[in-house]
């Protein structure tokens, strides 16, 4: 039997339901269009949460390190062992961290400069930075719906493209 992980969002269909059924107000309404829209960019410290641009420089590369070690840890789970219950605690750590709301505040414009592997190019083309997010988000959905499914063909399919969405952001956005 499959495993069922923790959900961080509701499901579509209740969504449907919600609106079909006229419960929904204008301010979920609003809500649910603002979660498609790209993040502000943080255009100074203070329109972060971090105390110094230096330490949101040091903040992502460590959560980015981070996340690199979870994804070789889940490759292990799924893709060598066959283990989706094994894996479930660090799925739903992957969509926490995995996600736009996660990174993109500690990308303070002006952060690229020494000590930082990250591109000029990112504020330049913000928007398609941030489309990076949704597509790996989209990708650990995948990743996730394959897993719960105890499909290790699929969650190995979805990995790659986990993995894939990751170095297409790196070589566009990150010194190597």
């Amino acid at each position: 039997m499959p495993h069922t992980f923790k959900r961080l969002w509701l499901i579509p269909s209740v969504w449907f339901v919600v609106i079909s059924s006229g419960i929904a107000t204008d301010a979920m309404a609003e809500e649910m269009v603002v979660e498609n829209t790209v993040p502000p960019m943080p255009q100074t410290i203070e329109d972060s949460p971090f105390a110094s641009e230096r330490e949101a420089v040091i903040w992502r590369q460590d959560e980015l390190k981070e996340l690199e070690r979870l994804l070789r840890q889940l490759r292990f789970d799924l893709v060598n062992n066959q283990d989706a219950r094994g894996a479930a605690p660090r799925l739903v750590m992957l969509q926490e961290r995995a996600t736009q709301a996660h990174f993109l505040p500690a990308f303070i414009v002006g952060t690229h400069g020494r000590g930082s592997d990250a591109r000029p190019e990112i504020w330049e083309e913000w928007e398609d930075f941030a489309e990076g997010f949704t597509d790996l988000e989209q990708k650990v959905e995948t990743l996730v719906d394959a897993a719960e499914q105890e499909d290790y063909r699929a969650a190995t399919q979805a990995f790659s493209d986990v993995g894939l969405s990751c170095k297409s952001c790196h070589r566009a956005y990150r010194y190597n």
